[in-house]
Order: structure tokens, then C-alpha cells, then sequence
């Protein structure tokens, strides 16, 4: 578990950083955190001619709230967004999907930013990205440019960040006011991945009925994907235990559910349901589903 040799350099800006991946003509990766990109050089499925440490780069770091939406820096660690205050007060899935990260060595070094840019299947983020409606904020040669998150994650690895892009930011959208939320997951035993995890963010109005929701889904698919299915259902309906239970038997329509050595297509697509009651049921106040998995 070596990975090829390479060549290190630090950059001390985000406008460095560009320049330097300019200079590097493609060979060059990016290095945050490390916990996406150094297993996948140790096993030589990345061989980067040129490492661009860009960890220490203080302005890519902190979260606030401005206008409707969270900014969360692409450095800033998942344990940081797991435990800041404006992230646990204006979008607790956010908190609580990055505190299922990993381990606590993952969730001190890991990065949001990485984690994105990375767009593993089976990653956690980009499931409450999509739920949350999050925009992508990328300084390239090009200037600042900025992508839903829906256009962001073409394929497992691929992304639609520039070739000389570094992801400076995430936004979140906030919920409505009353919205409550959950990700639910269903990890692998071994690597902590989600198998699938379910991101979910309700809003019951003063009739009763749902007037917000927004479900998105990781590791069931190539890409993750917002349920739309699922909330078509829901919309305008009282959140009583079968409406949750029939709008999650919907939870697979809107991907191209996968399977693997771990879990089968068919299995997953019973996951999708299930973990998809279970998020709702708690996104809706209520006791977690009795349905096993």
C-alpha cells in the first residue's frame, strides 16, 4: 500500500492553488483532509504527478448564515460542522449526517469540501446537499462560479468542479420555519459507508398537511438523487403512518438503484424504503418504523 512517488507543493492562497493546477497541465490533485484521496493512492487507483497541499488555507475555513442559506468553508472538518452551533441550530441533518462519518479520526481531518469534490456513491454529504438544496461555490480560472448540487455529481468520482477549480465554499438552503429533519442510514459494517442513507427535511403546516418536503438518497445509486417520487407523495397529505409508509415504497423510482458483493439491487431497493420510512417517521415527529431491514 504505497502510493507512486509524487511531487508536494504548499499553496498560501486560493488564487495560488489555481495557478499551480494551471501549471501542473492536469496531473496535479488537491489535498485537504487526505481521507478521500491518499487510500486511492496507496492503492494506486490515483497517481497524481503533483500534490497541491492546500490545508492550511485559513480562508476556506468557518461557517455563517447569510440570507436564506448556511455557508459552510470546503475545509472546514465534519466534526466541526457536526458541532457548530448555527449548524446544530438552523440545519441539525446537517450535524447530525456528519457526525456518522467515518470514525473520529475521519471526522477531525476529513473535510466537507473534500468530501464533496471526492462524490463517492456511498458518502453521506451529498445525500443532505441534495435534500438541502445546496449550491457549490468554485473559484476557477474562469472566476467564481457556482453549481446546484443536482448538476454537481455526474458519476461515482466525477464531478462537474472545473479541471482548475478549487471548491471554496457549500451553501445550505434553509428549511422552512418548523421544518424538522433526519438522515437515516443503513451503514456497512466494515467501511462505515452508507449502503444507503436517506436525507429527509419536513415542514407540516397549520392544517395538518405537508407544504414542504425535500428527500434525497446516497448509496443506492451510481449518483445520489433527490426522491421526488417520494415527496410528490407527501406534499399536501396528513403525515400519518401509512401516507410515510406508501410515499417511501417510492424511494427507488427516481435512481438507478445498484447492487454489489455487499448488497443486491433488490435488497437495496428494500433499504430505500425502509430507511426512507424511518427518516420520515422522525422528520415527522414520530416513532421510527417498526419495518426491519
Amino acid at each position: 500500500m504505497i502510493p507512486k512517488a509524487f511531487a508536494y507543493e504548499r499553496a498560501h492562497s486560493v488564487a495560488e492553488a489555481v495557478d499551480l493546477l494551471q501549471q501542473a497541465g492536469g496531473a496535479a490533485k488537491l489535498l485537504a483532509g487526505g481521507h478521500s484521496l491518499l487510500p486511492l493512492m496507496k492503492l494506486r487507483l490515483s497517481a497524481p504527478a503533483k500534490l497541491i497541499d492546500i490545508s492550511r488555507l485559513d480562508e476556506l475555513r468557518g461557517v455563517s448564515v447569510v440570507g436564506e442559506r448556511l455557508f459552510v468553508g470546503a475545509l472546514t472538518t465534519h466534526h466541526q460542522v457536526a458541532t457548530h452551533p448555527l449548524v446544530c441550530q438552523h440545519l441539525p441533518v446537517l450535524a447530525e449526517a456528519a457526525a456518522q462519518i467515518g470514525d473520529p479520526q475521519v471526522r477531525n481531518r476529513g473535510t466537507v469540501g473534500g468530501n464533496l469534490a471526492h462524490a463517492d456513491a456511498a458518502s453521506d454529504l451529498p445525500a443532505v446537499a441534495l435534500a438541502l438544496e445546496a449550491q457549490l461555490h468554485v473559484q476557477s480560472p474562469a472566476g467564481d462560479e457556482v453549481f446546484a448540487a443536482e448538476d454537481f455529481f455526474l458519476g461515482p468520482l466525477v464531478t462537474a468542479l472545473p479541471e482548475y477549480g478549487v471548491l471554496r465554499a457549500v451553501s445550505f438552503a434553509l428549511p422552512p420555519s418548523g421544518a424538522r429533519s433526519c438522515y437515516s442510514k443503513f451503514p456497512h459494517p466494515a467501511s462505515g459507508y452508507a449502503v444507503v442513507g436517506v436525507a429527509a427535511v419536513v415542514a407540516v403546516g397549520a392544517r395538518g398537511t405537508v407544504e414542504f418536503a425535500r428527500v434525497a438518497v446516497t448509496g443506492a445509486a451510481d449518483v445520489p438523487y433527490r426522491a421526488r417520487a417520494v415527496e410528490a407523495v407527501l406534499l399536501g397529505q396528513p403525515p400519518q403512518p401509512e401516507v410515510l409508509r406508501a410515499a417511501a415504497g417510492h424511494a427507488a423510482d427516481d435512481g438507478a438503484i445498484a447492487g454489489d458483493a455487499f448488497a443486491s439491487e433488490a435488497y437495496r431497493r428494500h433499504l430505500c424504503a425502509v430507511m426512507t420510512e424511518r427518516a420520515l417517521r422522525r422528520a415527522c415527529g414520530l416513532a421510527d418504523a417498526a419495518a426491519g431491514a
